[in-house]
């Protein structure tokens, strides 16, 4: 099917209410196909909503679009960190209100892309109004991991704060810390805290859609033949270039990212390649899983299934009265 483009003068309401479309779903789910079609036809500007893709350097591994991709449809957001510095939830709130007016104010439309759903969830719910950082609460709890493991915070963290302590990874420390610092400085769960958030924008602004892959081994599927091909097109050597440099370690988060960490295990000798690919591939499944979790529970959203023929079209189809409406 054939989709004619979408006329801009053709929306009467752009200007007094304008749209944020967020085009969401796990890794490996043909977003950025999606994403590509939809700007063919759309006056869109696309946004990444992906905590990888801000690091310049991280190329393969993250999955970025090509230079001749972007160049067609430039995205916002990527390659805007060096490896060594941090982001947070926070900053992207702020950076992409400043870039969504900024798409605004030339007559078009957002339209966010990524599978970080912490970004997603804190841009459309709104910022918290959360403890600030306590360098004697963050010393006991390292300390406390030390002595019985990080996997151990983490089922105390499920047990206090199932919804948290479920969207979180098991190896990422810096969350578990950080969520189990709010409990022991306020008494309530992390969870409890995000519904007193302010949002930056109006709820009736987005317009969500997600893509659900409805046969989870085909997803598998994906995952495991795009980390191939990430192999193939140097994602060893891309790592042999962080590693080289003194300033960066496993323990930063960019280096942390899946894919990332498994190959840098490998080149410190920890891992051999057959383990390294092994545990990848888990990873990124287990990674798809907490992002289809995120999904299921999020409302107001559109789901699609993610590997159809159908898929641009019927988006396509959906979208447009929203933009008339």
């Amino acid at each position: 099917m054939l989709c004619a483009p979408f006329s801009f003068n053709d929306c009467s309401l752009l200007m007094k209410n304008p749209p944020i479309i967020c085009l969401m779903g796990p890794t490996a789910s043909g977003k950025t196909d999606l994403a590509f079609s939809l700007v063919d036809k759309l006056p869109c500007d696309i946004v990444s909503v992906d905590s990888a893709m801000i690091y310049k350097g991280m190329d393969i591994g993250t999955a970025k679009p090509s230079q001749a991709q972007l160049a067609s449809a430039p995205h916002r957001l990527i390659d805007i960190l060096d490896p060594s510095e941090t982001y947070s939830a926070g900053q992207f709130c702020l950076d992409a209100h400043r870039e969504i007016q900024s798409i605004w104010a030339k007559g078009r439309i957002p339209l966010l892309v990524g599978g970080t759903m912490m970004y997603f969830h804190a841009l459309q719910q709104g910022l918290s109004p959360l403890p600030q950082a306590d360098a004697n609460v963050r010393k006991m709890l390292a300390q406390e991991a030390d002595r019985l493991g990080w996997p151990a915070l983490h089922q105390r963290l499920v047990e206090i704060d199932p919804v948290v302590g479920q969207r979180i990874d098991i190896n990422d420390k810096q969350r578990i810390q950080r969520a189990l610092e709010i409990y022991e400085l306020t008494g309530k769960p992390a969870s409890d805290a995000f519904k007193q958030a302010n949002p930056l924008f109006s709820s009736d602004q987005f317009f969500s859609i997600a893509l659900m892959p409805q046969d989870r081994q085909v997803l598998h599927g994906r995952i495991a033949q795009r980390f191939k091909e990430m192999l193939d097109k140097g994602l060893i050597e891309e790592v042999q270039k962080l590693r080289q440099r003194e300033d960066l370690s496993a323990d930063m988060p960019s280096l942390k990212t899946v894919g990332y960490r498994q190959v840098w295990a490998y080149l410190a000798g920890d891992l051999n390649a057959h383990e390294m690919k092994e545990k990848a591939v888990t990873a990124t499944r287990q990674l798809a899983k907490r992002q289809l979790t995120w999904l299921k529970s999020w409302s107001h959203v559109q789901m699609f299934e993610a590997c159809t023929p159908k898929l641009f079209a019927d988006v396509y189809k959906t979208i447009l009265p929203k933009l008339h409406s």
